[in-house]
C-alpha cells in the first residue's frame, strides 16, 4: 500500500506536537506532586501578617544586575512604582548571588542614572541555572521552559507578593504565581521565546541561528522540529494567556504575542523607557572635537545573538572599499556588558576575529563601562550600529538617534517597525540587511557631507521624544492601575 510522503511528514509533524506536550507535562507531574504536598502543610506568609495598606510585588529578572536594555525597564519599573504608590514594597527576583542589594542598587545608579528608594528587598534564587541554554544541548526550548517552572516555584516559595510581575518574558512562571499564589499577574515581553519567524525559518529549511544546517538540508527533521515549535508555541500560549495583564514593547512583539497568546484585549504596546532627556541635550562634537575621526558606536550585551560578529565582518568589508588614509580614521567601538563566563569567552572569540582579519587596531572594545562613559563614547561618534535580527525593539538603536549618531540597523523587528524613518524627506537613520549592504551603507554616511549627517542627526533626535522615560513610567502606572485599585478597594 502507497503511503503519500506528505501525509507520511504531516503524521510526524502531529507526533512531534504531541511528544513535546506529553513531555513537558510528564516532566512536570513530580513538581506538581510536590507542589500540593508543600502546600498542605505550607506555613503562612509573612504577607498575610504585614500591614494591610502594604502591597507587596514581586518583580521576575533572575539577571537583574546585568546591567542591559531589559535591566533598564526593570528598573524603571520600580522606580515609576516608587514614585506613584507610598505603600509599595518591592521585592527582586534574582539569582545573582554573587551581589549583594548595595552592590546591585549601586550598580543601578552607576549604569543607568537611576537612583532607588530604600523599600527595595532582593529574594536570591539558586535554581538560576536551570534556565540557561547550556543546560540543555537538545530541546533548549522545552527544557528552559521547564526549568523556569522550578525557578518559579522557588521564588513562590521564599516569598509570595500580592501582585507578580515578570520582567523577563518567563511565561510558564505565570500559572504558579496565579492559580498557587493568589497573585495578580502582570508580563512584559520583550521577545517571545517562539515566533512565527522562527516558525517559518524551520518550515522553509533555512539555516539559522535556531534551525541548525543538519536539520535544514533534512525533510524528516524539518517536520519533527516543527511540530516540536508548534508544540513549544501552544504550551506558550497557554501558560502566557493566564496573566491578568501583557505588556510588550515593540509593534512586533506584540503581533506575536497576539498570535500566540491570542489575548489582544489585555496586551498593551509600552515601549521601554530610553534615557532621551539626557541624550538629546548632549552637545553635537564638531570634526576637530573628534579630532577627525568616524568612530561606529556599537551598544548592545555581549551574546551571540546581537552579532557582533557581523559587525567586525562589516568593518574588514569597508576595509577593501575606503582608501588607507580613510581607514586610519575609521575605529568600530563595541560597548556593552558582560553577565557570566560565556558572555566572556564570547568577548575573547571576537577579539581573536579582528586579529584574523587583521583589523584589530581599528576595534574596541569597551566592556560593562559606567554611564559617564557611555555618554562619553557615544558624544565621540559619528555613526551607529545594531546588527542583530528580528530585535524586539531596540533600545540601544534609540539611544544613538538620541546622541545624535546617525543609525544603521538591521531592516527587521522593531528598529523597522517602530524606530528609524527611512523615507528621504523625514530619514532618521538606515535599515540594511548583509555585511556588503551594511559597508556601503557606512561608507556613503562616510562620503556625505558636514551639513548631511547633521540634517539626518537633528531629525534623529526629533523622532524619539515617544520613547521617553517619563512616557513610559506614566503609560505603565495606567496600565497596572486595576491591580491597586482592587487591593485598595
Amino acid at each position: 500500500m502507497f503511503i503519500p510522503k506528505k501525509l507520511i511528514y504531516w503524521l510526524c509533524e502531529i507526533a512531534a506536537f504531541i511528544a513535546t506536550c506529553w513531555l513537558f507535562l510528564v516532566c512536570l507531574y513530580p513538581l506538581m506532586v510536590l507542589i500540593f504536598m508543600r502546600r498542605l502543610f505550607m506555613k503562612k506568609n509573612d504577607t498575610e501578617l504585614k500591614d494591610n495598606q502594604e502591597i507587596t510585588v514581586g518583580i521576575f529578572h533572575p539577571y537583574c544586575n546585568a546591567g542591559a536594555g531589559g535591566e533598564r525597564v526593570l528598573w524603571s519599573v520600580v522606580k515609576a512604582l516608587q514614585s506613584n504608590y507610598k505603600n509599595v514594597h518591592v521585592f527582586i527576583y534574582t539569582g545573582d548571588l554573587e551581589h549583594d542589594r548595595e552592590t546591585i542598587l549601586s550598580n543601578v545608579e552607576k549604569v543607568f542614572d537611576i537612583k532607588m528608594q530604600d523599600n527595595i528587598n532582593i529574594v536570591y534564587l539558586h535554581r538560576r541555572k536551570w534556565i540557561e541554554a547550556k543546560m540543555y544541548p537538545f530541546c533548549t526550548l522545552l527544557g528552559q521552559s521547564l526549568g523556569s517552572v522550578w525557578v518559579g516555584w522557588e521564588a513562590l516559595t521564599l516569598f509570595k507578593p500580592d501582585i507578580f510581575i515578570d520582567t523577563m518574558g518567563y511565561a510558564f512562571t505565570y500559572p504558579l504565581f496565579k492559580y498557587l499564589g493568589n497573585c495578580k499577574v502582570a508580563s512584559y515581553t520583550h521577545y517571545p521565546i517562539i515566533s512565527t519567524d522562527m516558525l517559518n525559518c524551520v518550515s522553509e529549511r533555512i539555516t539559522a541561528v535556531n534551525n541548525r544546517h543538519v536539520i535544514a538540508r533534512n525533510p524528516l527533521f524539518t517536520v519533527l522540529k516543527l511540530g516540536y515549535y508548534k508544540g513549544i508555541a501552544f504550551l506558550y500560549g497557554l501558560t502566557g494567556r493566564t496573566a491578568d495583564i501583557v505588556m510588550v514593547n515593540s509593534s512586533w512583539t506584540k503581533d506575536h504575542i497576539n498570535f500566540i497568546w491570542n489575548c489582544p484585549k489585555r496586551t498593551h504596546l509600552l515601549y521601554p523607557p530610553c534615557d532621551v532627556d539626557k541624550l538629546t541635550q548632549l552637545p553635537l562634537l564638531n570634526e576637530e572635537q573628534k579630532n577627525h575621526e568616524i568612530h561606529i558606536i556599537s551598544v548592545s550585551q555581549f551574546r551571540p545573538e546581537k552579532n557582533h560578529k557581523m559587525m567586525i565582518e562589516v568593518m574588514y568589508k569597508i576595509k577593501s572599499i575606503v582608501d588607507a588614509d580613510t581607514w586610519k580614521k575609521i575605529r568600530l567601538v563595541l560597548i556593552g556588558s558582560c553577565r557570566n563566563e560565556d558572555d566572556k569567552s564570547y568577548v575573547q572569540k571576537l577579539k581573536s576575529l579582528t586579529k584574523k582579519l587583521h583589523i584589530e587596531d581599528n576595534v574596541d572594545f569597551r566592556v560593562n563601562i559606567s554611564y559617564s562613559h557611555l555618554i562619553y563614547e557615544m558624544q565621540k561618534g559619528t555613526i551607529g550600529i545594531h546588527a542583530m535580527w528580528n530585535e524586539h525593539f531596540g533600545i540601544s538603536v534609540v539611544d544613538a538617534l538620541a546622541a545624535g549618531l546617525i543609525m544603521v540597523a538591521n531592516a527587521s523587528g522593531g528598529p523597522k517597525a517602530d524606530i528609524i524613518d527611512v523615507k528621504d524627506k523625514t530619514r532618521t537613520g538606515y535599515l540594511a540587511n548583509g555585511v556588503t549592504e551594511y559597508a556601503e551603507t557606512i561608507v556613503s554616511i562616510i562620503n556625505m557631507s558636514t551639513e548631511e549627517r547633521k540634517a539626518i542627526s537633528n531629525a534623529a533626535r526629533k523622532s524619539v521624544n515617544r520613547f521617553s522615560t517619563k512616557c513610559f513610567e506614566q503609560e505603565l502606572v495606567r496600565i497596572v492601575m486595576p491591580f491597586f485599585k482592587v487591593k485598595e478597594s
